[in-house]
């Protein structure tokens, strides 16, 4: 008896989850979205998977390490955890073709808005891309969501908050507001 797939709701994490600091790198400094922790313990209730995909520039840039970066996902994890909400996997892109670090420095797949993130994820963790969701408050995240064929929600919780909509399915005030419009969507069948 094979296992159906499970829908997931992938999630950007800078200024989706938590402040966008612009290259964080200390997890002194992570400080999460008010209400984004209640809304992952929502997805995470509701038995949905909760995958964060996100552009980390910083690595071809030099600005910081692998192991900085995992701190800072570590405390993610940890100020997620009192709130009663987890991320059920994290995938980063660490290219940049401005980079400086020579291994890093190149086009790829993987940064949004492409979909190599997401497409992985669904692989590696054995996800159903049909019907699943991705949130972000970028227009890279709507360009990723809708090259991976996923439902896009833009949240206005970022920093870079033009008017263009770039046919996001739904705009949210933040990510309280997406989940509570996926939730809807998933209880109508839509």
């Amino acid at each position: 008896m094979s296992q159906q797939k499970k829908i997931a709701v992938f999630l950007d994490r800078d200024g989706t989850i938590n402040q966008d600091t612009n290259y964080l790198s200390n997890p002194d400094e992570v400080r999460l979205i008010p209400g984004s922790a209640q809304a992952i313990a929502r997805l995470n209730r509701a038995g949905l998977a909760v995958v964060v995909v996100t552009n980390q520039s910083g690595l071809a840039r030099g600005f910081y390490s692998h192991e900085d970066l995992q701190a800072v996902h570590a405390e993610l994890d940890r100020l997620l955890a009192a709130h009663g909400a987890r991320v059920d996997a994290y995938y980063h892109c660490p290219h940049h073709p401005e980079g400086v670090v020579e291994h890093l420095a190149l086009e790829c797949d993987c940064r949004k808005p492409g979909p190599g993130m997401v497409l992985r994820a669904a692989e590696e963790l054995d996800l159903r891309l049909t019907g699943s969701f991705m949130v972000g408050d970028r227009p890279g995240d709507v360009g990723c969501a809708l090259a991976a064929g996923l439902y896009a929600v833009r949240v206005l919780s970022g920093p870079d908050q033009d008017d263009e909509e770039q046919a996001a399915h739904h705009r949210a005030p933040d990510l309280a507001g997406a989940v509570e419009w996926i939730l809807a969507c998933l209880e109508s069948g839509s």
